[in-house]
């Protein structure tokens, strides 16, 4: 006998062998079974380009989890405990900016691992787990900025993220705590101007179980405050810290003499048509012309806010016109856009987001030429299902997390200098 036929029978015996003891472990592990797995993992996808790239996993339940990176090639391991994946029947794992591609799968007794296979160098910026709130699944998020081999290389071979209880944040260590930030002076922090929507005798939309707008935006802006606050990057400050009239002239004018760098104005939309089955949250920036109908009869409808309340509009100064502004309005206009596109990005992972949530029109509250503004509609009172998510705790958490993981987005230039 040859030796060519010798080298064939030894490889494949080899081949047999190996394809044995797969079987045999698949026979004694077995994929994560209903039984055996702590959750259920129902869909995963992957947003963002080659600077800034989200990874999400959907599941039903919260489980403890550990990130690591491996080298040549470069790529992301995240090992979860026995879980079972059951993924749509046309459900295919694909890449995207830094993520390639991706795969999943039993490894062990007890033990499962998602892995993701690079396209180059990366840093996790944070990760953190949402818990489930009414339709909602809880999720798994991973964020990953481009990094240097070097950089990559020294987070190889050790845990970057461990075990974390669900709303938990990591991030690459030696970062500040939330809990203990290091402050700038004053002086030098964003400041931020939150206005509540309504309030005073315009009550905004009612829901059928008649929850009103004016205290759901209220109760909403002061805990999105609390916690910018507590972050110790951010001057904050709300237009109405209570139930009272404000005209949209003047919020606009508060936002612009506190020097804000950014005005959010929140509320909570509500339709006749389609109220069944409309929901969700949306966000808003300013232009003369609506993006579409519905954002059009919204404006209308909110500018309307000043009739309601009584206001004369003999006094209003007339559009200033001068180049210098219309200059600055349009830079002012690019700004609000990409804050409102963070927003969307960490609405999607947080709650139920309406179809193209990044919309447009004449709101009268966003006329600030100097300030970057938006409006976020948090959902529909018209639908019963959104009145009800609109009162949760949990919800509140959720979302208001993903608008101050937006908001440090948008600032992470000038955070990291202070």
């Amino acid at each position: 006998m040859s030796r060519i036929s010798h080298a064939f029978q030894f490889c494949a015996l080899s081949f047999y062998c190996f394809a044995f003891s797969l079987l045999a472990v698949v026979a004694v592990n077995g994929p994560a079974t209903a039984q055996n797995a702590v959750s259920v993992v129902s869909d995963a996808r992957v947003a963002g380009d080659l600077k800034r790239t989200r990874f999400i996993l959907d599941m039903d339940g919260e489980v403890g989890y550990s990130l690591s990176f491996l080298s040549r090639p470069y790529r992301l391991v995240i090992d979860l405990p026995s879980v079972t994946f059951e993924f749509p029947r046309d459900f295919t794992p694909k890449g995207r900016g830094l993520v390639r591609s991706w795969r999943y799968g039993s490894i062990s007794k007890g033990r499962s691992r998602v892995v993701l296979d690079l396209n180059s160098p990366v840093a996790l910026d944070k990760t953190f787990l949402l818990p489930g709130v009414q339709d909602q699944p809880t999720r798994l998020v991973i964020d990953l900025t481009e990094s240097s081999p070097d950089e990559f290389e020294a987070s190889v071979g050790r845990a970057i993220a461990q075990t974390l209880p669900v709303g938990a944040t990591a991030s690459v260590p030696d970062e500040p705590k939330a809990e203990e930030p290091v402050r700038a002076a004053d002086s030098n922090l964003p400041v931020i101007v939150i206005d509540p929507g309504h309030g005073g005798v315009d009550s905004g939309a009612v829901g059928s179980n008649g929850t009103l707008e004016k205290a759901i935006v209220l109760n909403f802006a002061r805990f999105l405050k609390q916690k910018l606050d507590k972050l110790g990057y951010y001057q904050v400050h709300l237009t109405r810290e209570d139930d009272k009239f404000i005209s949209l002239g003047k919020r606009t004018k508060i936002a612009r003499g506190k020097d804000a760098d950014l005005f959010i104005s929140i509320h909570a939309d509500s339709i006749t048509n389609g109220a069944e089955t409309t929901r969700g949250a949306s966000i808003y920036t300013l232009s003369e012309k609506a993006s579409d109908r519905m954002a059009a009869a919204l404006a209308r409808r909110e500018n309307y806010s000043d009739v309601i309340g009584g206001v004369d509009f003999s006094d209003e100064p007339e559009e200033v016109t001068d180049i210098l502004v219309e200059l600055t309005r349009r830079e002012t206009k690019n700004f609000s856009i990409h804050f409102a596109r963070l927003v969307v990005e960490e609405l999607k992972s947080a709650t139920t987001v309406i179809k193209n949530p990044l919309r447009s029109a004449g709101f009268q509250v966003l006329k600030s030429h100097d300030v970057p503004s938006v409006l976020i509609e948090l959902g529909f009172l018209s639908n019963n299902l959104d009145e009800k998510m609109l009162g949760s705790d949990e919800w509140r958490e959720r979302v208001s997390d993903a608008i101050v993981q937006a908001t440090n987005s948008f600032f992470r230039a000038r955070i990291a200098q202070q």
